[in-house]
């Protein structure tokens, strides 16, 4: 059993524990390139069955990506154990180590959701992208089946609205202004968000992954029909039915239009357990997209202060989905039309030091 030390990423370390994990010979480890989280993952090359696996290694979490004074996220396990058993397409777990935060995964491949699309063309991309939200009803039926799941404990509520606003007065409001915002200014932020979580605290809650975005779905095997792999599981809770169409649909690294947006939602909304009526839906989803994306907006601004500036070529497709939103629903409340303002300020075209 290697040291405390493995949880640091020593290539020798985690080998060993893969060994002895597995029973087969380790014979490379590769790391892979990281999200915009500080968790890292490095792919074995193995010399048995199976031929390769995913080791996951938790780290110290990112501040902007946990809510002030929020606990860490839960493990994968027994999340991913559920919707394994409900046939939900997830990796498969060779092993794991809880105290380490060591996890060995079945490999789905390196080709993302957004990957395939990028190189597939529009049709095969936006079939893909139906096909991903199919997948929403299915995870949405899924029940605590006693087993001690923190997903059926943890739920979209006021302090994750209120962390959501922090970060977007914090990072985005800035850029907006183009200046430090006055204390109204950030108010104004908070209090929008804070209307929001109380329509959504209106509606049905339902499992939700979090983050069931382009990068988080694994595309594995050719053909017009490969299969496809949800990862990152451990952040799912509990959301109003339109979250996860919100991430996959309103999804920064995709390009994709309103009417096949619409087409997906109106094909979905009947099929959610729920079946929340058109309006409402529509209301939500604007809704959840201002506070979502506005997250990552900031979080992309975030992400860069540490150095890592691959998510600012992201930002104005950001805006450009934020602001949309903010127009929709600016007449629903004083409060709403007051953020439209603040987010039509939001600069559409890309920042000078994104790559």
């Amino acid at each position: 059993m290697p040291s405390e030390e493995a949880d640091a990423g020593e290539p020798g370390a985690l080998a060993q524990w893969a060994e002895q994990a597995l029973g087969v010979r380790v014979e490379a480890v590769e790391p892979l390139l990281a999200g915009i989280g500080l968790r890292r993952f490095y792919r074995l090359r193995l010399g048995g069955d199976p031929g390769s696996a995913i080791l996951r290694v938790d780290a110290a979490e990112d501040p902007a990506g946990r809510p002030l004074g929020g606990a860490p996220e839960p493990p994968l396990e027994p999340i991913r154990a559920l919707l394994e058993r409900a046939g939900l397409p997830v990796p498969r777990r060779y092993a794991g180590d809880a105290m380490l935060g060591l996890e060995l995964l079945e490999d789905g491949g390196s080709e993302s959701l957004c990957d395939r699309f990028a190189r597939s063309g529009p049709a095969p991309g936006r079939r893909l992208i139906e096909r991903a939200a199919a997948l929403v009803p299915r995870l949405q039926r899924v029940e605590d089946d006693g087993s001690g799941v923190a997903a059926f404990t943890r739920r979209l509520d006021l302090a994750l609205f209120r962390y959501k606003a922090e970060l977007f007065a914090g990072y985005s409001l800035p850029l907006a202004l183009g200046r430090a915002p006055r204390q109204a200014e950030a108010d104004l932020v908070r209090d929008a968000f804070a209307w929001i979580a109380a329509h959504c605290a209106e509606a049905p809650v339902r499992l939700a992954h979090r983050d069931f975005q382009s990068q988080n779905l694994l595309v594995h095997g050719p053909g017009d029909e490969p299969e496809l792999v949800m990862i990152d599981l451990q952040g799912a809770f509990l959301a109003p039915p339109e979250y996860d169409l919100v991430c996959l649909l309103r999804d920064s690294y995709l390009p994709l239009d309103e009417a096949f947006v619409a087409a997906v939602c109106e094909r979905i909304r009947p099929l959610l357990p729920d079946a929340p009526a058109a309006a409402e839906f529509g209301l939500r989803f604007d809704l959840l997209t201002l506070t979502r994306k506005g997250k990552d907006h900031a979080r992309f601004l975030a992400t860069a202060t540490r150095g890592d500036t691959r998510f600012l070529r992201y930002l104005a497709p950001t805006a450009l989905m934020l602001k949309a939103a903010a127009r929709r629903s600016a007449a629903v409340a004083p409060p709403l039309a007051r953020l439209a303002e603040l987010v039509d300020a939001l600069p559409e075209e890309p920042l000078p030091c994104a790559q």
